[in-house]
């Protein structure tokens, strides 16, 4: 699968490519798997990805020739120390997934405001209010990929499939997508399959981060996770997406545009 590593900086979509991104090989070997005319699109601690042949694909360097393993600077206790930090984060995330299913019936605190911009009462993520955040990893679009929004607002929404209140906020997403198209990028980004994804109906751009990248970085402990980013790349509102209303999201359209 080829990897794209979104960021979102001054309001502008960018592909970063890591180490070794488009060097090419005739053949990549990985256990008993074989490919031809490679060419590598990223290289992470775990992982290569790269374009072959018969289409995207991505192998982990472990399972690589010593030569290779070498040439792409894989160290093996590194790899495992990420790959353990991984699990145990899409163990925990799961298990922040049942307890948001047990706590459906729960009363939503009010939300509060800090010189007329909302605030989520509540989040359970790292904070970046204020600030710019990290970067947004998404390994392939289920949609068609969103054009340049420079000059836009972006509202990513983090979600699963398999939560009941991220099925339940689709239609108000939905819903800010479409009145705000003309000034604002809705991504969806979740780290499930990609078949899975495919049944919810948005209206929005999606994306898949299978290796919860971008999970990690956000800190993000309960979804859904709304993170309202403005042109400057500055984060305007972080939290529970259904704290964003229309009003709210349109005061702050109007405060932060360029």
């Amino acid at each position: 699968m080829k990897l794209i590593e979104t960021a979102l900086s001054v309001g502008i979509l960018l592909a970063v490519f890591a180490a070794n991104a488009d060097e090419t090989l005739p053949v990549l070997k990985s256990g008993d798997d074989v490919y031809s005319n490679v060419t590598v699109t990223s290289v992470t601690a775990t992982d290569i990805y790269f374009t072959h042949s018969g289409g995207l694909g991505n192998a982990k360097l472990k399972n690589l020739s010593p030569d290779l393993q070498k040439h792409f600077h894989f160290n093996a206790a590194k790899a495992g120390a990420v790959e353990k930090e991984q699990a145990e984060a899409t163990a925990q995330f799961r298990r922040n997934v049942q307890a948001e299913k047990s706590d459906l019936g729960r009363k939503l605190p009010a939300a509060t405001y800090d010189t007329g911009d909302v605030v989520a009462p509540e989040i359970y993520a790292h904070s970046y209010r204020g600030q710019h955040p990290p970067i947004f990893y998404i390994d392939e679009w289920l949609t068609p990929p969103p054009p340049n929004p420079n000059g836009k607002f972006v509202l990513v929404v983090f979600f699963i499939t398999a939560a009941e209140q991220c099925r339940n906020a689709i239609p108000h997403v939905n819903d800010l997508a479409s009145q705000f198209r003309d000034r604002l990028t809705v991504i969806g980004l979740s780290n499930e399959p990609k078949d899975k994804m495919l049944k919810m109906e948005v209206n929005f751009y999606v994306g898949t981060d299978t290796q919860s990248r971008s999970l990690q970085a956000y800190e993000v402990k309960m979804i859904p996770h709304a993170v309202l980013i403005d042109p400057a790349g500055i984060v305007r509102f972080e939290g529970p997406p259904v704290y964003l209303t229309a009003k709210d999201l349109a005061h702050l359209l109007d405060e932060y545009a360029p």
